[in-house]
């Protein structure tokens, strides 16, 4: 007759059982280590002066060696490490058990079919059957040194100085396959309002994600210049908006930013899209 417990029940029941039991079998059978790297397998020792008093695992008898001979800093060292590795094992077999009781809270929305967000804030997106979630990076400010060596040289107001926001590295660590991805970004602080993605240029082992364009003088106003890629954005719940490109997307390499008067936040959430290599 077929047993009513599915299996895994069985198998997490018998590894606790396992786990349960060791310790006292480990405690009765420890390696007692000699100065020269050699041990004896032995449920018990005693110290008695300068001998060292043993029962034999192996030969079932009570054996005697000088204390001189007994590395007992090992000896003490292999009992912490059996009791760290039993404790380990005892620990994974509980939650084991525990998964038979208990129940995963809600995730968020189901965004494609057994697909959820998770409970947390951030920017998601989902590539084949995988949830995403997007990483942000630092951009960093750089001087374009031809440009401001020109200002220098030129004592009219026509040239601007120049810099460039760029990301280390030739390209992003998320890498997309998705010509339309759609982006979720779940947010507390109305983070799905502010975004826009910006199609980024490639550089010398960096990408550049925008430039600022500054005029000479007190004044002198900074214009940043940055491909922005058309976006439909929608709210599909409290906290939560959905973003995608209205055209597919080039390949190359990508930044979700924060936009607030034009001006894009240095830290962004960058990812690259590829083409599906098709092979004939």
């Amino acid at each position: 007759m077929r047993s009513p417990f599915p299996s895994r029940c069985l198998l997490v029941a018998a590894l606790l059982l396992s786990a349960l039991a060791v310790p006292r079998v480990a405690w009765a059978n420890l390696k007692l280590f000699m100065k020269d790297g050699s041990y004896q397998i032995v449920s018990s020792y005693e110290v008695h002066g300068d001998r060292v008093r043993y029962f034999s695992v192996e030969r079932s008898e009570w054996e005697e060696v000088p204390a001189s001979l007994v590395d007992f800093d090992a000896t003490k060292q292999a009992v912490e490490n059996t009791k760290a590795v039993e404790k380990k094992r005892l620990e994974e077999a509980r939650e084991l058990e525990k998964e038979r009781f208990y129940k995963p809270p809600d995730q968020g929305l189901e965004i494609a079919p057994g697909v959820r967000l998770p409970g947390d804030d951030g920017i998601f997106t989902v590539d084949g059957r995988r949830l995403v979630r997007l990483v942000q990076s630092s951009g960093e400010l750089v001087t374009d040194k031809k440009r401001a060596a020109m200002v220098l040289a030129v004592p009219l107001p026509v040239v601007k100085t120049r810099s460039l926001v760029i990301l280390e590295g030739a390209k992003a660590a998320v890498r997309l396959n998705d010509p339309l991805p759609v982006f979720y970004i779940q947010s507390a602080s109305g983070l799905g309002v502010k975004l826009g993605l910006v199609h980024l240029k490639p550089g010398n082992e960096s990408r550049i994600v925008e430039a600022v364009e500054t005029s000479r003088g007190k004044n002198g106003k900074a214009t940043e210049v940055r491909t922005l890629v058309p976006l439909d954005r929608k709210q599909v719940a409290p906290n939560l908006y959905s973003l995608k490109p209205l055209q597919p997307l080039e390949a190359g390499e990508y930044a979700l930013g924060e936009l607030v008067d034009d001006k894009l936040s240095l830290d962004v959430y960058d990812f690259g899209y590829e083409k599906w290599q098709v092979v004939k």
